[in-house]
């Protein structure tokens, strides 16, 4: 072990996951902080390495946030924790504007009342925040957005208020692009050949020309180990893969690789016909996991703080997609394990 004790928050979700385990493989004592025990031994499956353990916490509760914090001691802080589902967002604002923001306080408060001011921590922002200017009202998009956008404020305020080393991290999606996660989970219930007597599951998307840009979570969890090293504290650090992807493109790499069949119904009328994407003629892009015609667009997200501390992505979208499938599958096959057993 190398002696550096790390606390991520949101350990039992999909990111935090990925993150116990790369950390632990790169010599990181991890205290995962979890809500429900038993967690930390699913965690050790996602990547090779020891040194995970779990700490049980409500979040959502100042007393209890101390506790992980005052009994470990961790040189480093990830928090991940949080509600991030738009549609949520509308029907719990304050739910969301509680663990979102709240939640990062409590931490942050703790932090310094249990003498850990030197503490680096790396707060999980969103690339879904919004600009606050003094000359025009707040325009969030929704609620969600207002949140994260209180969240990093408050979270780098705290910071100078109490000589706090705080630095947020804005990652894009970490390949997982709404409805087409939604497809994934569909493969792994369905997870025999194709056409196997199985109905065909329709998914919507807003459009297949909406561009986004997309980073494998690996790449994202490397640059939150390189930022709590070497970032500056108070300073934003975005995260991207550089180039933009179409929906439709991202979702037909999904249709080739699924195990069943999927089809997409296109734009928000109810009633219009379901296409594969996967067929040149509805995207006009040849095959799906080729480039697009003309040079890739590039990604308006800005790159030069993660390049100033040396790192860049290096996990292909084509490989980001073959392994979320078998991810999920496996997920699968556990929840069945556990519904026999």
């Amino acid at each position: 072990m190398s002696g550096r004790r790390i606390l991520i928050t949101g350990a039992g979700g999909f990111t935090g996951r990925h993150a116990c385990g790369i950390f632990a493989g790169l010599g990181y004592e991890v205290v995962a902080v979890v809500r429900r025990p038993g967690t930390a031994g699913a965690l050790r499956g996602v990547q090779a390495g020891g040194g995970i353990r779990e700490a049980v916490c409500d979040l959502g509760s100042p007393e209890q946030v101390k506790q992980p914090l005052q009994a470990e001691r961790p040189q480093q802080l990830l928090h991940l924790a949080g509600l991030n589902a738009v549609a949520g967002s509308w029907q719990d604002p304050i739910g969301y504007m509680n663990i979102n923001v709240m939640s990062t306080l409590y931490l942050l408060d703790s932090l310094h009342r249990a003498g850990l001011e030197r503490r680096r921590v790396l707060v999980a922002g969103s690339m879904l925040g919004f600009r606050l200017r003094d000359d025009e009202p707040p325009r969030p998009a929704h609620p969600y957005s207002l949140s994260k956008t209180m969240q990093t404020l408050a979270a780098r305020a705290w910071g100078v208020l109490f000589r706090l080393p705080v630095m947020i991290a804005r990652a894009v999606q970490s390949d997982r692009p709404g409805p087409v996660e939604r497809a994934v989970r569909s493969d792994r219930r369905a997870y025999r050949p194709r056409g196997a007597g199985r109905d065909v599951p329709h998914f919507r998307l807003s459009s297949t020309s909406e561009a986004r840009d997309f980073v494998d979570v690996r790449d994202a969890v490397r640059a939150y180990e390189l930022i709590l090293r070497s970032g500056t504290p108070g300073r934003i650090y975005p995260i991207g893969s550089g180039r933009l992807r179409t929906l439709g493109e991202v979702a037909a790499r999904f249709e080739e690789l699924a195990s069943v069949p999927i089809r997409w119904r296109i734009g928000p009328e109810a009633d219009t016909p379901p296409v594969s994407l996967a067929q040149p003629s509805v995207l006009d892009l040849g095959r799906p996991d080729a480039p697009p015609p003309g040079p890739a667009a590039a990604s308006p997200v800005d790159m030069a703080p993660m390049r100033s501390l040396g790192w860049r992505p290096v996990l292909p979208f084509s490989r980001s997609a073959e392994e979320i499938l078998a991810y999920f599958r496996k997920e699968a096959d556990s929840d069945e394990e556990e519904r026999r057993g």
